[in-house]
């Protein structure tokens, strides 16, 4: 916690935007999901069974009651009027106007989108924004998807688009999508279409605007009907009540289709319609030829022009449009002013975005590793979403529509019925994860907070307002069980980017700080009061995100019924200790009251401390002596307890609570000082274990963490082994030990078993994406790297560790985070490739090993088009699970900051401490 130099001042037009009214610059940006269908919102069924109840098919003729879904496309961040691309080759049995993948129940590893497209570059106020679709020309092939997904087992990998040859010899479109401002209401489109084929292949390109249904569900919403309409073949006029007019400007006169944003329930369930033109309308007038599908009036709540361009090999073919908001083009001479200087201005806002990642990135990062970087940061900023649900109404009904069925009353979610949400979120993946998930967001927050420390710090309060935060203290989770425990990383998160902020500006944000503290405080209370079974302060916590790597479902029903106590929820709750001891020390050095609030939370630690390793008990310890790991340990109502011996990261966890404290710190907060060396005087058991006080470390630093040196190193051994979590890509979740010797558990005659699995999921332990915690795991290889740089603080080069294990080489623990970083960033770098394939030494075009088993990974359209994945595979670092989830995978970007930052400071008297924050951004 050290004060932070002042970071130099920035002046570009980007950062000008920042510290001015960035709040109007974020009013229009990409909030518009990639995918509404088959979530929880949208699901009234008795069953819960979300992907069924609102399947794909559904999507094109019905009309969604909480968000909407477009290809590309952007939105207000209310999103009351939403814009995106719709496209057609002319084979297809539908338009294309949102992204295809199969359901949960579809795919044979879960859920999973079947698309190729990239997030391209975007700026923080998204003044600029960038992203590439690729369709294919042939009739995309959603049947075969679909049959190749149901018939494909477990054993099996995924069959994905790239792998069905519809690509073949470039027959495809690059769909280039350009947004920029002009003013925060004057945003400029420019859409290219490239053909890359060896053939001429026609394309049908349609921009399309739309009102989001708000007038469907509530008794006067008829009366609130927002209305488009033509005023000639180059402008749509757009009225609602609440944003205003709009005008969508096109640079070329087209055919501008009109329909409803209404659902088609003649199509879909033979009854009625509310209205003769319906969603699907402009989809059944351009591939079925229905001209009575659209209105002959030109008016309605959903719209689109109408191009179509046959394109030679290699020919570009670009569409400008405008969507202004109306006064603001009152001054305008005439129509063709909004497009006189069109490009020179989405030429100079693109440049403005270069110079903010030029001032933003280290000049010591090499041009791969920028592009790697800046792409890492423009799909964060691309994966925001508006989020709308309101629990209570959801689960009431709409007074309009027909009342949910009975089964409603005890259906998930039901004790959350206080959750309110209508806001801008940082989601996981707008498709795999169209919903904010608590802990992932917390990731987010640090890559957030290197280009965007006020949305960052908004995120984090966010999520502890009083319309998310439940009345008990219990931070919502995620979308398909708000009451499912995450780790209690909100803290963590928080003071760095609390840290990371003051380093960027040399202004500490207190208030910042200590408005989130309070919040944090109620839920530490919370974890404290619900998942301590015992009261003991060995904590269960269930699921807490290691989905598959457990032996058995820890959020269900136990075996034998009893009770786990988890290793890693332990730890998380000793971490959650550290870190809130840590702000509380902070708050304390503004105001001293917050030095008894840091003593109760120190004492709290070092007696999780104690009970996680059995001190002043002689029942168990969550500690295996003879293997060197913790386990968690499960409880059976007769009395037995079952040391539950599965090497994953459940027993590498406790590395992560560790934290030193500075003498100077000390100095500053007498108070603490005192009580904590009187507790340390009287507990002295507690103290010899955990945290060596007596000890000056490095610079008469103090160490607080689970494990001693002893401890630590034997974790350490088993973390930096190849054969067992050691990757040529980061640390495995699981052990590889498992792959030739299987764990198994049997309980009251039921048989358990966790074996290696190096990539995708073979079992569906846990329904749905059974795939999701992958053995290369970007969060938790991330926290790792701190700790043993929080590790190195204290004890200096002096304490070195094999590293690999098996190589005789020593290293100190700041050496081995350096090591850990670069295999981690080396995932996403271009490597060299031979004639055999990855590996070789020969350059024939090169990888990136994220990529490995794709056709193209050495195709130059291909190959620098990066996918930040959920998770990548143990052995070969091919990356899995969701393809976009620029969410904790964006930490990417962090480790290359550090990297950047670190080359920098070689030969300077103080190296950076650059995992923590404090000497830079």
């Amino acid at each position: 916690m050290n004060p932070a130099p002042r970071a130099s001042v920035k002046a570009t037009a980007e950062h000008t935007r920042l510290a001015g009214d960035a709040s109007a610059w974020r009013r229009w940006g990409p909030y518009l999901s990639e995918r509404a269908w088959g979530t929880v919102r949208e699901d009234y069924s008795a069953n819960g069974s979300a992907w069924t109840y609102f399947p794909h098919d559904h999507a094109r003729s019905r009309v969604y009651r909480w968000n909407e879904d477009g290809l590309l496309g952007i939105s207000d961040d209310m999103q009351r009027l939403c814009f995106a691309v719709t496209l057609w080759n002319g084979h297809d049995p539908i338009l294309k106007e949102r992204l295809f993948g199969l359901s949960g129940p579809e795919g044979n590893h879960g859920e999973d989108v079947k698309e190729c497209y990239w997030y391209v570059d975007s700026t923080p106020t998204h003044s600029y924004m960038k992203a590439l679709y690729r369709y294919p020309h042939a009739a995309f092939p959603y049947a075969r998807l679909v049959e190749e997904g149901s018939r494909r087992g477990r054993h099996e990998p995924e069959l994905e688009l790239t792998d069905t040859g519809i690509f073949d010899q470039n027959r495809f479109f690059d769909v280039q999508v350009e947004y920029a401002k002009e003013t925060p209401r004057d945003l400029l489109v420019r859409a290219t279409v490239t053909n890359h084929g060896p053939d001429p292949a026609a394309l049908h390109l349609l921009p399309t605007l739309w009102f989001r249904n708000t007038w469907s569900w509530t008794e006067n919403g008829a009366s609130q009907r927002p209305s488009l309409h033509r005023r000639d073949a180059r402008i749509v006029d757009a009225h609602h009540h609440s944003l205003g007019h709009y005008l969508l400007l096109l640079d070329e006169p087209a055919d501008i289709l009109f329909t409803e944003n209404e659902t088609n329930a003649q199509r879909l369930w033979g009854t009625p319609n509310v209205a003769p033109h319906t969603k699907d309308g402009i989809d059944a007038y351009v591939v079925r030829g229905r001209r009575d599908a659209v209105n002959p009036t030109h008016t309605g709540t959903k719209a689109a022009a109408h191009y179509m361009r046959t394109l030679a090999p290699g020919e570009a073919w670009t569409v400008r449009l405008r969507l202004v908001r109306g006064q603001d083009a009152v001054g305008w001479p005439s129509l063709g002013h909004a497009f006189e200087r069109f490009d020179q201005i989405v030429e100079r806002l693109a440049g403005e975005a270069d110079e903010f990642y030029a001032a933003v990135q280290p000049a010591a990062l090499t041009a791969d590793e920028k592009l790697v970087q800046r792409q890492a940061f423009a799909g964060l900023l691309w994966t925001k979403q508006f989020y709308h649900y309101d629990v209570g109404r959801w689960m009431a009904g709409d007074p309009t529509q027909p009342p949910p069925p009975p089964e409603r009353r005890t259906a998930r979610n039901r004790e959350w019925r206080h959750l309110n949400s209508a806001d801008v979120i940082s989601m996981p993946d707008k498709w795999e994860y169209p919903w904010f998930a608590a802990w992932d967001l917390a990731f987010h927050c640090l890559p957030f907070a290197l280009i965007d420390p006020a949305f960052a710090k908004q995120q984090l309060l966010l999520l502890l307002r009083e319309w998310y935060q439940h009345p008990n203290g219990d931070v919502p989770s995620y979308e398909w069980a708000f009451g499912d425990s995450n780790p209690p990383v909100l803290a963590w998160a928080a003071r760095r980017v609390y840290e990371i902020d003051r380093a960027q500006t040399g202004v500490a944000d207190v208030a910042f700080l200590e408005r989130i503290f309070h919040k944090l405080m109620l839920n530490f209370t919370w974890w404290v009061n619900r998942k301590d079974s015992e009261g003991n302060n060995v904590f269960e916590g269930g699921f807490l995100g290691l989905d598959n790597i457990g032996v058995f479902d820890r959020s269900a029903r136990l075996p034998g019924g009893g009770h786990l106590e988890q290793s890693d929820g332990t730890s998380w709750m000793a971490t959650f200790a550290l870190n809130l001891m840590s702000i509380a020390l902070e708050l304390a050095c503004h105001n001293p009251v917050y030095e008894d609030i840091a003593t109760k939370f120190f004492e709290h630690f070092l007696f999780i401390a104690g009970a996680m390793n059995a001190i002043g008990s002689e029942d168990y310890s969550l500690w295996d002596e003879s293997d060197g790991f913790f386990y968690d340990v499960l409880h059976l109502p007769g009395g037995e307890s079952l040391t539950v011996r599965v090497r994953s990261l459940v027993g590498l966890i406790p590395l992560l609570a560790v934290e030193t404290i500075e003498p100077a710190l000390l100095d500053k907060v007498p108070a603490f000082k005192q009580r904590l060396e009187w507790f340390l005087r009287h507990r002295p058991e507690l103290a010899s274990l955990v945290s060596r006080w007596q000890e000056p470390g490095m610079r008469e630093r103090r160490l607080l963490a689970l494990v001693r040196g002893h401890r630590m190193k034997c974790l350490l051994r088993r973390a930096l082994d190849p054969q067992e979590f050691l990757s040529d890509y980061g640390v495995r979740s699981l052990s590889r030990f498992h792959r030739d010797t299987p764990y198994v558990l049997e309980v009251n005659g039921e048989r358990f078993t966790v074996t290696y699995e190096p990539a995708e999921s073979q079992t569906g332990l846990f329904g749905g994406n059974s795939n999701w915690r992958g053995p290369i795991w970007f969060p938790i290889d991330f926290l790792l790297i701190e700790a043993l740089r929080e590790f190195h603080r204290y004890y200096s080069d002096d304490f070195l560790v094999e590293h690999p294990v098996g190589s005789g080489e020593m290293r100190a623990l700041s050496q081995v985070a350096d090591d850990l970083a670069a295999r981690l960033v080396s995932l996403f770098l271009l490597h060299r490739e031979g004639p055999d394939g990855p590996g070789g030494v020969e350059n024939a075009g090169g990888y990136r090993p994220f990529r490995r088993g794709n056709p193209y990974r050495s195709d130059p359209l291909w190959r620098d088009l990066v996918l930040f994945y959920e998770y990548f595979h143990g052995d070969t670092g091919a990356g899995l699970g969701a393809n976009h989830q620029t969410g904790w995978t964006a930490l990417v970007a962090s480790l290359l900051q550090e990297i950047g930052t670190s080359r920098a400071a070689k030969g300077a008297p103080q190296v950076a401490r650059s995992v923590r924050g404090d000497a830079h951004g």
